[in-house]
């Protein structure tokens, strides 16, 4: 576990929800202390993977429990439809009276063509012949995208990870109808959460991407390790181009903290406080 780095004891503590005022504290305190150190409020979010059904139909299998870990492609949710499967069953039928149909108007073709060189046949009948076999191969295309078609509507009853995970909800029991276009499993990414954050305007030309930070999390001892991912090129709340100069230091930038060795079953909504020194150089 990271261990905790000593921060300043001047600390601007910056909770989003009363922002306006928040800010215009957070830009007289910069403004006066000269840079101290941010205490900024944010909550864990991380890569969440919604996976929904594609047609209303039962539940008849979850191969995974809520808490399990899923490699991407793996089945989480499995639907069944007798008629999607009545379907496949139709088409394959129909691809297999195709092939041999084809098979047939192939084998007249080579047997008109080898009359026709022996001066035996006709040129209309092997005309005839050339023209069947050419509708035989238009009709096997025709049947095979068909054949295709249902076997992807069928595949797609059985709801896959589109990621490696873990999976953090099954909002429906085995037995349950789903409706069309509903989440059937909910998957967390396997990649590093992160917390989001607003800089006061003041401290973001101090701050930059790469430079460390440290993540306390609610239900956690010890604080985690962290970088300042990112920085919003847009502010919050008013464009700085209809701001005078006095107004401009209201204004806040999102960013994003990746969260470094985080459980892997870390869930998204904990709060969680950042710790930032601006112009520290603390870039690895």
């Amino acid at each position: 576990m990271p261990r905790k780095r000593d921060f300043e004891a001047k600390t601007l503590r910056f909770i989003p929800g009363s922002a306006p005022a928040a800010v215009l504290l957070a830009a007289c305190l910069l403004t006066a202390c000269g840079g101290p150190s941010l205490e900024l409020a944010g909550v864990v979010e991380r890569t969440t993977l919604e996976l929904s059904a594609p047609v209303s139909e039962q539940v008849v299998e979850l191969p995974h429990a809520v808490g399990e870990r899923v490699e991407a492609g793996e089945p989480v949710v499995v639907m069944r439809s007798e008629v999607a499967e009545l379907e496949v069953e139709a088409t394959r039928a129909l691809h297999s009276a195709a092939q041999a149909n084809l098979s047939a108007a192939e084998q007249e073709f080579q047997r008109v063509e080898g009359l026709r060189k022996a001066r035996v046949a006709t040129p209309s009948e092997l005309d005839n012949a050339r023209r069947k076999r050419d509708e035989a191969v238009a009709l096997l295309a025709e049947r095979e995208a068909r054949r295709a078609q249902s076997e992807r509507q069928l595949e797609d009853l059985t709801v896959r990870s589109k990621a490696a995970g873990v999976v953090d909800q099954l909002p429906y029991d085995v037995g349950e109808r789903v409706p069309a276009g509903g989440v059937v499993a909910v998957v967390l990414a396997d990649d590093a959460p992160w917390v989001r954050i607003w800089l006061p305007a003041r401290a973001v030309a101090r701050l930059a991407p790469g430079d460390a930070a440290e993540v306390e999390i609610t239900g956690f001892d010890a604080p985690f390790e962290g970088r300042l991912e990112e920085i919003s090129r847009e502010a919050e709340f008013t464009p700085h181009y209809a701001l005078t100069e006095r107004e401009r230091a209201h204004l806040v930038y999102e960013a994003r903290v990746r969260i470094a060795g985080a459980p892997a079953d870390l869930r998204p909504g904990l709060p969680a406080t950042v710790r930032l020194e601006p112009g520290a150089s603390n870039r690895k």
